[in-house]
């Protein structure tokens, strides 16, 4: 029980320090998750925050819930998603409350520009730190090039350049697997 209120407490303090959304949140779920409380290694956090951009919802309790289940199963990804959501309930309970009181201010307005400032660098970050661990040769670059000119100049949907991205890479890699196969001697000559 202990480590389920440590899990729902950690996602809390994610939930509720994160402002921008999803990959604004990579940062710090880097450093609680992976660094901190090992709850996951960084391939796996990728690999879950990938899943959790492909699948409906919110990437930040996609990815929670995710984790959760990894280190204590059901109650894990309950105490987990909880923790993320909880946060956000309250403050946009409050701000929805009172936003047509102070929205008007000057202060408020400077704020949210600040904030919108922070939050873009906070996404560079995690594109970075994405691009270092999931672009890893020529092949990732070509598939990244691609996705970007094909939704940056067509306005492809993102749904399908993922899945034509997935299937690319089962393709490549049951391609390579075979060509690995038939040359196993050139492999280990290599090495």
């Amino acid at each position: 029980m202990k480590e389920l209120f440590r899990m729902f407490w950690a996602f809390f303090r994610i939930g509720g320090l994160t402002f921008g959304g999803g990959y604004a949140m990579l940062p710090m779920l880097q450093k609680e998750v992976v660094e901190k409380f090992g709850w996951a290694t960084e391939e796996e956090l990728m690999d879950y925050y990938a899943i959790g951009q492909c699948t409906p919802g919110i990437i930040a309790v996609n990815t929670a819930t995710f984790i959760g289940y990894k280190k204590r199963g059901v109650p894990g990804a309950i105490f987990a998603t909880a923790g993320v959501v909880f946060p956000s309930l309250v403050i946009i309970t409050i701000i929805a409350a009172f936003i047509q009181n102070f929205a008007h201010i000057v202060y408020v307005q400077q704020a949210f520009a600040g904030i919108r400032v922070a939050v873009c660098m906070l996404i560079l970050n995690a594109v970075i730190k994405l691009w270092k661990s999931g672009v890893k040769n020529i092949v990732g670059i070509c598939i990244f090039a691609a996705a970007f000119l094909l939704t940056a100049l067509l306005g492809i949907s993102p749904i399908y350049l993922v899945i034509a991205s997935a299937l690319f890479g089962i393709f490549w890699g049951r391609a390579a697997e075979k060509k690995q196969n038939r040359n196993p001697k050139r492999e280990e000559d290599k090495k």
